[in-house]
């Protein structure tokens, strides 16, 4: 699997922590394909099998102009085996999404999934997260993505909002998608959103609240048909994200560009905005503890084939309390966490971790 960061945003939303930078315009956008093709070459070794997913993640993948993203695609080609790929993903805002370049994507033969940025359809709160679309856009570019051959399309939503997620307002577009992506949002320091909490000027909904609406949200979209199958994503049958689900399962992965993660199964390596890099080799405890991590997020929780012996006991003693208040179920040899469990994924784990 291929990661490729493309850093490149119109503006920076209001919420958001990830690196990234302005458009510079055509020059900016082909010199960073070049320093990326250059980066490809130097790295086509580390993924010698087959690639099954690709996923273009941002900032904003789809501020490149369709030739600039076609110079990436060939390069992929050039440099790895895309025999059996099963999945590649663009995220994309929705004024982006003209007619004409979803069309050219597709011509591009390598994207049959899309991931687009909705956040929320109130006009007013895209406005304050600082996003450029609105309500009628988000609609009109999954509309666009469906006529255009799109049939594998994920949006992603924010809940936790200075005003309530109107999630009966999102039945339209469940209709029309196969996964949605519902996250809580979190103020992460340094980001305008902090700012303007400390100042006074925002006030979010307390913890009472976002919990409402986290089982608000799982409640309509299983009456819409979709399975919850990781905290913040929901799918309609076979429908779950490839490329993240091996995320989860901490299936190897390359990732280029200037803030890309990558891993080996051994060390990870993430890419600084500078062009160098740092890497970590994980211990058995760091692996342990990340297995434990990611799959406490996923409904399928912790296999115990995964669990070496000697933390076995420790588990099955940890996760005691757990199991008698209802939040984690011990079933097909897995320790999985329940729809109230998944809430406190994040807190379980740390309990859990050697």
């Amino acid at each position: 699997m291929i990661y490729i960061h493309v850093p490149f945003c119109h503006r920076k939303c209001t919420y958001c922590a990830f690196y990234s930078k302005p458009a510079h315009g055509v020059d900016g956008f082909a010199q960073y394909v070049d320093v990326l093709l250059e980066e490809m070459e130097c790295r086509k070794g580390e993924q010698a099998h087959p690639i099954r997913t690709v996923y273009f993640g941002g900032g904003t993948p789809s501020i490149l102009p369709i030739g600039e993203l076609g110079r990436i695609v060939d390069g992929l080609r050039r440099c790895f085996d895309l025999s059996q790929l099963e999945e590649a993903t663009l995220e994309a805002n929705p004024e982006d999404l003209t007619p004409e370049y979803l069309t050219s994507l597709r011509d591009l033969g390598l994207f049959n999934r899309l991931s687009i940025g909705v956040q929320s359809l109130d006009d007013e709160m895209l406005r304050l997260i600082g996003r450029r679309h609105t309500a009628q856009q988000a609609f009109e570019a999954v509309e666009n993505a469906r006529r255009a051959g799109f049939d594998n399309i994920s949006i992603d939503f924010i809940y936790g909002l200075p005003s309530n997620l109107d999630f009966p307002n999102v039945l339209e577009f469940l209709r029309i998608v196969s996964h949605v992506s519902a996250y809580a949002l979190t103020v992460e320091e340094g980001t305008a959103l902090a700012r303007q909490v400390e100042q006074g000027r925002v006030a979010l909904p307390g913890d009472d609240e976002v919990v409402r609406q986290y089982h608000a949200v799982c409640k309509q979209l299983d009456n819409a048909g979709f399975h919850q199958y990781e905290v913040s994503n929901f799918a309609r049958p076979g429908c779950e994200s490839k490329h993240n689900s091996r995320y989860w399962d901490r299936t190897p992965y390359l990732g280029l560009g200037p803030g890309a993660h990558s891993f080996d199964g051994r060390c990870r390596r993430w890419n600084k905005p500078d062009g160098t890099f740092e890497e970590e080799t994980l211990t058995e405890a760091d692996a342990y503890n990340e297995m434990v991590m990611t799959t406490l997020r996923t409904t399928r929780g912790i296999a115990l084939v995964h669990v070496p012996e000697e933390q076995m006991e420790r588990l099955h003693h940890g996760m005691k309390r757990y199991v008698d208040c209802g939040w984690i179920v011990l079933k097909d040899n897995h320790y999985a966490p329940t729809k109230e469990g998944l809430l406190h994924a994040d807190g379980i784990a740390a309990e859990l971790f050697v």
